[in-house]
């Protein structure tokens, strides 16, 4: 399973999940607004009467009246498009009414929670690669009657389904070989697969059809804050058992794996992500502070929800912690191969030198005997006394190989016989002081007296 994956993972199974849900909603009228990159860019529009419900309206960016509240809602896509391209996107579907200063507050990179124009605006856009899996972007523009929000990407739980949609209402049943795509046998319940259970098992919140739907601005905007922190929940508990399932496989894997997680360098690409998902909490630290500041003096800013927001920013620095463990996590592992690839390299070096230390002086040995020059012993060839040399030159370099040998080996012998004696020296102290004990224990009984300890 690779960890340090760039692309977005669990998007196509949540997709199946809340596509029926999101067919059945009440809807406003909607007039066709064109474009210049139609399919690109996903919007969602509501409208919310203050009294617990909502409808689908008309993308036309206008206020509510009232106690009547709307929500306009982009998605940009997740692709490799520069940050200028964003832009664009974003003025071909929020211009008019907004104005470029708005969209530039929107869409631009790093913290940021000020008033706009008239309007409350917050970011907390990370700086990577849109592509990213770790690369989150969620920006608001807040009034007193409507709320845009800008997200990169998909982020669950955000939007409105019916109630009697929610898929974990449904009466789960296996999957079956003898199971075919579109039966569903009386009394069997709803049939799930094991790629979306899987999925669901990394969620860390509920379905949309479970919102409560907001009543109020201040319901709403805590609303979208708490997604994007169980978004963020989300990453962190995939990367958690990601990593535990990588650890097993470490455990019980072998060379070969090894060799392949360093030659892919898995974990420093992971550590790469998980610095990313660091910063973007930073982010949410710094921003939804001020964020609760400045809505704290809103007279349409419930109370509670002002509670609700502190209980966001302690989340977020629980969240925090939980990905430093997961970072230091990473690096013992990574730690870890390093130490194993060190230990590889140190072993063929020491093979290597063993074998220099072996030929070293059975090259010196035959290269002395075979220098072209006078006196040297055992090289005259028709000579019949010394027609044994090649063989004595032999049993020389044997007993060269020995010696050395002996000099590798003789560090563990004098090991073993230093042993050897202390506990045979010991054997035969304990032997002393038993026979002087009992010489002493027996002449007490005799007098009988009390034995001195």
């Amino acid at each position: 399973m690779d960890l340090a994956q760039e692309e977005p993972a669990g998007d196509g199974e949540m997709e199946e999940l809340v596509r029926l849900s999101s067919a059945n909603i009440p809807r406003v009228e909607n007039h066709l607004h064109r474009t210049h990159f139609p399919g690109i860019v996903r919007k969602k529009a509501y409208i919310f009467d203050g009294l617990g419900n909502y409808y689908n309206k008309e993308w036309d960016l206008a206020e509510g009246s009232g106690q009547e509240f709307c929500w306009y809602h982009v998605e940009l896509p997740k692709g490799k498009q520069k940050l200028s391209q964003s832009a664009q996107y974003l003025i071909d579907v929020l211009c008019p009414p907004l104005k470029l200063q708005d969209i530039l507050s929107l869409v631009s990179n790093g913290p940021f929670c000020g008033h706009v124009d008239g309007a409350l605006v917050f970011r907390v856009n990370s700086a990577g690669p849109p592509s990213s899996n770790f690369t989150f972007r969620l920006a608001a523009r807040v009034t007193m009657n409507s709320v845009i929000t800008i997200s990169l990407g998909r982020v669950p739980r955000l939007g409105f389904s019916p109630v009697g949609q929610s898929l974990l209402s449904e009466i789960p049943s296996v999957e079956s070989p003898s199971y075919h795509r579109g039966e569903r046998k009386e009394g069997s319940g709803f049939v799930i697969r094991e790629h979306v259970l899987e999925f669901l098992l990394t969620m860390n919140h509920s379905e949309e059809a479970d919102n409560p739907v907001p009543k109020s601005v201040s319901n709403l905007v805590v609303h979208i804050l708490d997604t994007h922190v169980d978004h963020l929940q989300d990453v962190v508990t995939k990367l958690e058992m990601e990593l535990d399932s990588v650890e097993l496989e470490l455990d019980g894997g072998g060379f070969a794996l090894k060799k392949e997680m360093l030659d892919e360098r898995r974990f420093p690409k992971m550590h790469l992500n998980l610095q990313r998902l660091l910063q973007v909490i930073a982010h949410g630290e710094q921003v939804f502070p001020r964020v609760k500041e400045k809505c704290s003096s809103k007279h349409w800013f419930a109370d509670e929800d002002i509670s609700s927001l502190e209980e966001l920013i302690g989340r977020l620095r629980r969240l925090k912690e939980n990905v430093g463990f997961l970072a230091n996590r990473v690096t013992a592992i990574q730690a870890g191969l390093d130490s194993w690839q060190s230990e590889q390299i140190n072993r063929k070096l020491y093979y290597l030198s063993f074998l220099s230390i072996i030929f070293l002086p059975l090259s010196v040995i035959t290269g002395v005997f075979g220098m072209n020059v006078g006196g040297v012993p055992w090289t005259v060839q028709k000579d019949p006394a010394l027609k044994d040399g090649f063989r004595n030159v032999l049993a020389l370099c044997v007993a060269m190989l020995l010696l050395v040998l002996l000099c590798f080996i003789f560090p563990a012998l004098y090991t073993r016989l230093t042993a050897w004696h202390r506990r045979r020296s010991l054997r035969r102290s304990w032997s002393h002081n038993q026979r002087s004990f009992l010489k002493r224990t027996i002449g007490t009984q005799e007098r009988g007296g009390y034995l001195r300890i």
